[in-house]
């Protein structure tokens, strides 16, 4: 199913302009329209952004719904903040596995507009002022030229949504082509399996232990990384455990030449898996 991917700060229209394509789509299309959002977090949303391990909860929830429904017949538009550059990129791999195109409608609204919408909900479905500062500061605004930003639509507060446009980039363009990984590869050398084996467990050793004197915020230094692994929250050995081997199977998949690049490629992933 083709799929709109919503973003823009709180309090910026996104679930307004969610509800105006839904009623376009349904009005003008024989398909079926599902809006995925976050409104059943309601009332503990600020708990939710205020805490990364229930905030990236959020995440995949939101994430695991949009997979369910996804078919090549019907459309979803998911209705979130999906401020972050990594999960959009998640959300890109998704639709790629599943073989349909899909856009993103960025709202575009200054802090101050964000800030006056906030003020004029209900007191429950308000968030509070520190979590609305923090969130649009973390906000990674979507590029066109990042291909899991792509197409783009910047939609301003006053502005006429482009219901043509936006159908036009989920009908009329093929989806991207699968991943790699959905196809069978060779696995590389004995050797180059022994240094992913060793590298990645040393890897994990070393963050392991430096979290023993590193506080949320720290830049942790890896041996034979020049990447540093960017420490938000305290990560315990299973997590790290279940990141090495999802990051092992995907190198398996796709071997490198260079085995001095593991460490990197391995810090790489973890931090973009942990942000």
């Amino acid at each position: 199913m083709p799929l709109i991917v919503m973003c823009g700060y709180p309090c910026s229209g996104k679930t307004r302009r969610a509800e105006e394509l839904k009623v376009y789509f349904e009005q003008n299309t024989d398909r079926k329209v599902h809006v995925v959002g976050d409104s059943p977090l309601a009332a503990e949303k600020n708990a939710a952004y205020a805490d990364s391990d229930k905030e990236k909860q959020v995440r995949a929830t939101l994430k695991a719904e949009v997979e369910r429904k996804v078919n090549k017949d019907d459309i979803v538009i998911l209705d979130s903040l999906n401020y972050i550059k990594g999960y959009r990129y998640e959300l890109f791999c998704l639709i790629k596995h599943a073989q349909t195109p899909h856009c993103l409608v960025y709202c575009l609204t200054s802090d101050d507009v964000s800030s006056a919408w906030n003020a004029s909900r209900d007191a429950e479905e308000q968030y509070t002022q520190e979590i609305l500062d923090a969130l649009i500061l973390r906000f990674e605004a979507p590029d066109s030229r990042n291909r899991w930003d792509s197409p783009l639509f910047n939609i301003l507060r006053d502005d006429t949504l482009p219901f043509e446009a936006i159908a036009d980039a989920l009908f009329k363009r093929k989806a991207p082509p699968p991943n790699q990984s959905t196809q069978s590869q060779p696995l590389s050398s004995a050797n180059f399996l022994y240094e992913l084996d060793k590298t990645t467990q040393d890897v994990l050793m070393a963050i392991f232990n430096a979290q023993k004197t590193s506080v949320p915020g720290d830049r942790i230094t890896v041996p034979g990384a020049t990447e540093k692994m960017e420490l938000t929250s305290s990560v315990n050995m299973a997590e790290l455990r279940k990141f090495r081997r999802q990051f092992i199977s995907y190198s398996k998949m796709h071997p490198t030449e260079n085995t001095g690049q593991i460490s990197n490629m391995f810090v790489q992933y973890l931090n973009k898996s942990l942000h």
